[in-house]
């Protein structure tokens, strides 16, 4: 069975709406949708109208509830919470009948991962479903206590597709009867050989412009991590056709990490704001009063900037080196204000450093450039909104630098100031534990995730310019989540499975 029959299971199944959500959920989980996208559109367009919006369709089990709610909404369409009246209670949260269904409650978690603001309903089942969960493991890594565990550490809607798309495959293959599903996974395992190429050569690619780059020996004890600069680009940019766009994407990256830490390492704070001042100008004379690894940063961030803005241009016809060079200086700016607060000893309140820390993150220079480098809805209407930093790029923004901090206060008897969010709420709450604080932070994510959420329901921006901002969030915790030795498990999985 090829493509094309794979293409004509999925049309058939359409009289059988629940089929057509497994099929398409199995699809999803092996990260092959791009090569069924106009059918998984069609028959899911099909599935919300002919639902009545899914109110009276659902009087099925509470797998098929959740299921159809998440595929439907991660496409955009606006399903309402009150499907999942019928399984709440008012004493227990969850009705009786339902409490030990475990496939139904991992699929209820999954769901409940797609919630946007204002809506208790799903917080609450999110928090009901984790517990319960929880509770339901045997301790025995039985294969369902397995599932279980992966759905909680890593849900699929805040989860990166292709550290996921491999458990999909080995469950796969176990059912060697099933010849829809061995042909779907022979799909996946000629993508999966085809992308392992694609990144290797890119990667290789990536190394040898960073080592003509020259930056390495001009700023020493800067971080040089071309490896991990370009797993940012590989996770916001998934689609296999984008590699000039990875690519290009990557250097951006590359800069942010090297200025950061001219401001966190290297400079004085004289030298850091004259630094400031010639980014923002965009002055070459000012250079003259830089040591000489700023000049070569500046050069390096000049040229950069152009050859991405011409190929920009080339494209689609659009110039956007005042937006880009306007971005960094805000970066360097909010970098700048930053090293002042460390100087000084100054302790911002959580609001102020949460507002600076949203633009030190990084994230909305790096999604500026994803959206000119994706080229789509080139309008001066929309490069305005872009650049006011929208609601979409900073809630992952927030995400970033809050997770950020969490991973830099781990230790609870950690002494002196760090600079983090937690540090800040300890100081603005006299008699917080770190605990408290950490749980404070926990709850911030979650909420700038229900915004995410809602902005990419409403989709301001094109489909793939979203699927990006939710793929720089899904990045973070790979980045960030690190053990008792200080790695990075998740990153280590994650180039496992791609390289």
């Amino acid at each position: 069975m090829n493509i094309k029959k794979v293409e004509n299971v999925l049309i058939a199944n359409r009289h059988d709406p629940f089929k057509s959500l497994e099929l398409i959920d199995t699809i999803q989980s092996l990260g092959i949708d791009l090569h069924f996208r106009h059918e998984i559109d069609q028959t899911l367009n099909m599935i919300y109208k002919e639902s009545g919006q899914l109110y009276g369709y659902y009087g099925r089990d509470l797998r098929e509830v959740a299921l159809c709610f998440r595929l439907l909404r991660q496409e955009g369409h606006n399903v309402q919470e009150s499907v999942f009246e019928n399984i709440l209670d008012k004493k227990s949260g969850i009705k009786d009948d339902v409490q030990n269904d475990v496939k139904g409650l991992i699929e209820l978690y999954e769901a409940s991962e797609l919630g946007v603001e204002g809506e208790e309903t799903l917080d609450c089942m999110k928090m009901f479903t984790y517990n319960r969960l929880n509770e339901l493991c045997s301790g025995r890594q039985s294969h369902e206590d397995r599932e279980i565990m992966s759905s909680l550490a890593q849900p699929r809607h805040k989860t990166l597709r292709r550290l996921t798309s491999k458990r999909f495959m080995i469950k796969i293959a176990g059912d060697e009867d099933n010849e829809c599903l061995q042909s779907l996974l022979r799909v996946a395992e000629i993508d999966s050989i085809i992308l392992k190429s694609l990144t290797q050569d890119e990667i290789s690619q990536t190394f040898k412009w960073w080592r003509e780059l020259g930056l390495e020996k001009e700023v020493e004890k800067a971080r040089s991590q071309p490896l991990k600069w370009h797993t940012w680009s590989m996770g916001i940019l998934q689609d296999p056709t984008l590699y000039e766009q990875r690519l290009d994407l990557t250097k951006a990256i590359s800069l942010i990490y090297i200025i950061d830490d001219i401001f966190d390492v290297y400079g004085e704070l004289e030298e850091l704001s004259i630094f400031t001042q010639v980014v923002e100008r965009w002055d070459h004379d000012g250079l003259e009063k830089l040591p000489r690894y700023m000049k070569v940063c500046f050069e390096a961030l000049d040229t950069i900037t152009t050859e991405i803005s011409m190929n920009v241009f080339k494209s689609y016809g659009w110039n956007p080196t005042d937006s880009l060079r306007k971005s960094w200086a805000s970066l360097c700016k909010a970098f700048l204000v930053e090293a002042k607060w460390f100087n000084s000893g100054y302790m911002p309140n959580t609001d102020e450093y949460m507002k600076n820390g949203v633009i030190s993150s990084g994230v909305h220079l790096v999604m500026l450039h994803v959206y000119f480098l994706l080229g789509e809805e080139l309008t001066t209407d929309k490069v305005e909104l872009i650049e006011s930093n929208p609601r979409i790029i900073s809630s992952a923004a927030t995400i970033l630098r809050l997770y950020d901090d969490l991973g830099s206060a781990k230790d609870e008897n950690q002494d002196g100031i760090d600079g983090s969010y937690v540090e800040c709420y300890l100081n603005e709450h006299k008699g917080s534990t770190v605990g408290e604080a950490r749980s404070h932070v926990a709850q911030k994510i979650s909420k700038a995730w229900n915004c995410l959420n809602s902005e990419c329901l409403t989709r301001p921006f094109s489909r793939t310019f979203s699927e990006a901002c939710l793929n720089i969030a899904r990045t973070v915790p790979l980045m960030y989540s690190y053990d008792d030795d200080q790695q990075l498990p998740g990153l280590n999985e994650y180039l496992k499975s791609i390289t």
